[in-house]
């Protein structure tokens, strides 16, 4: 029987924290209701209805165009990180994403679940995710590659910046974030589309989608 990970605390999003999207974003930042840039990390919450084990599918709502997103999550243990897996994070597509909602990031099974949680000391540390690149196919065909290189806040900013204002326990799960687009979107997925994400060191994270079933 083949058993995949899965997340056993929160597992929490990070926004805004790769360059090109933080530079889009930059000239709206001092407009209301905030009226100045982001001083701490921006996060949100992938809840647990959310998870769906590698290999299985996404149940896609009618109507409404769903993006998907390759992403790092750092898996916290009893002193600190544990281990990495590759996400795929989904969300339909919304005017707010400064202001994420949760009804549009947390529908059920909208956060795709590598398949294992890689040992940090085999990642080379915290510092050797820099060079990681996460390449996002749909249907065997590249979209996208994601540098973590391209960072705002690498993963020892990042964690340290969060550790200020919140503790992460055992089983809880920081991704670092997402990268969107050149145009600023993220790819969108259809019914029937397979979706893997992939890094070296990992087991590709694949996920179908599915037209929902309403009973």
């Amino acid at each position: 029987m083949n058993i995949h990970w899965m997340p056993e605390g929160t597992v929490y999003g990070t926004l805004l924290n790769f360059q090109r999207e933080h530079a889009r974003w930059a000239p709206r930042m001092s407009e209301a209701p905030y009226k100045a840039p982001p001083q701490a990390p921006v996060l949100y919450i992938k809840t647990a209805n959310t998870f769906t084990p590698a290999g299985h599918s996404i149940a896609l709502p009618a109507g409404k165009p769903v993006a998907v997103a390759a992403a790092l999550g750092l898996v916290m243990g009893d002193t600190g990180v544990a281990g990495a897996v590759l996400f795929n994070d989904v969300a339909i597509v919304h005017e707010s994403y400064y202001r994420p909602p949760v009804k549009f990031q947390c529908v059920d099974g909208f956060l795709g679940v590598g398949s294992e949680c890689v040992p940090l000391q085999r990642l080379g540390g915290l510092d050797g995710l820099t060079g990681l690149q996460l390449e996002l196919r749909i249907n065997g065909v590249h979209r996208q590659t994601t540098a973590l290189a391209e960072l705002v806040r690498d993963a020892v900013t990042l964690l340290a910046n969060v550790n200020e204002f919140m503790t992460l326990r055992c089983g809880d799960v920081l991704m670092l974030g997402s990268d969107c687009l050149p145009d600023g979107s993220r790819p969108l997925v259809h019914a029937g589309d397979t979706v893997e994400i992939s890094a070296t060191g990992f087991k590709p994270a694949v996920h179908r989608f599915e037209p929902e079933v309403i009973a």
